[in-house]
């Protein structure tokens, strides 16, 4: 096998891995939005974040044998982390401090990859799930944000008092879509400038990144029409 046939493998055993990597990040978004808070829970969103991360950096353009450690380090880490959240271990404060690590290193992870994968093959239907796991990502990672302000700042954060992790991520979802159903607002100039900040990131990456790579996809089924013969 040559060098450029491995490659070519490699790349199409990269591909298979995006839908994956989109399937674990919609269901660690669905599962924060819907969980109660409590330590199995908290312990599940660990290992739902540790997963895609692993399965992220299966992706990337380093070596085999590099790629093989690093997830191991992952799994090994994440077994760690996970053991001490299920039994009280460690506290809220550093499992949200672990998820939002996690969740911050994924588009580390699947960017170079998936620009890779874009250039070797092309846009693919993986391609596009590699893009829209980026897009939550984004909403995953302003809700983190959102949290980590309401902790440290004077007051609340909402007009609508205390609200809990899930309602945060489900509000920042539905700001970053630009959805605006009221029922959580931001009461302070520093929530009013997150919520401006998220809609535009959200709207910008839909419109140029998303908007392009699902243009292209859907080029790509189209007949090419054929020259017409000048007369």
């Amino acid at each position: 096998m040559t060098a450029i046939t491995a490659r070519r493998m490699g790349s199409i055993r990269g591909q298979n891995r995006y839908g994956f990597v989109f399937t674990l990040v919609l269901a660690l978004a669905l599962f924060e939005i819907t969980a109660p808070a409590a330590d199995w829970s908290r312990a599940v969103a660990v290992l739902l974040a540790a997963a895609a991360l692993g399965v992220a950096v299966a992706t990337s353009r380093a070596p085999n044998r590099v790629r093989h450690a690093r997830v191991r380090l992952i799994g090994a880490v994440a077994a760690v982390l996970i053991a001490g959240i299920a039994t009280g271990a460690f506290g809220r404060p550093l499992t949200f401090a672990v998820v939002t690590v996690l969740v911050a290193s994924i588009p580390v992870a699947l960017g170079g990859g998936l620009l890779r994968l874009n250039k070797e093959a092309g846009v693919t239907l993986q391609v596009v799930a590699g893009a829209l796991a980026m897009y939550l990502l984004i909403g995953l990672l302003f809700a983190s944000v959102i949290e980590f302000v309401a902790a440290v700042q004077t007051g609340h954060f909402f007009k609508q008092g205390n609200v809990t992790t899930g309602e945060q991520v489900y509000y920042s979802f539905t700001v970053m879509t630009t959805t605006g159903f009221g029922d959580y607002t931001a009461a302070t100039p520093i929530g009013h400038a997150l919520a401006v900040l998220e809609m535009l990131t959200g709207q910008l990456y839909l419109v140029t990144v998303i908007g392009v790579i699902v243009g292209n996809f859907v080029g790509r089924g189209r007949p090419t029409a054929p020259p017409t013969e000048s007369s």
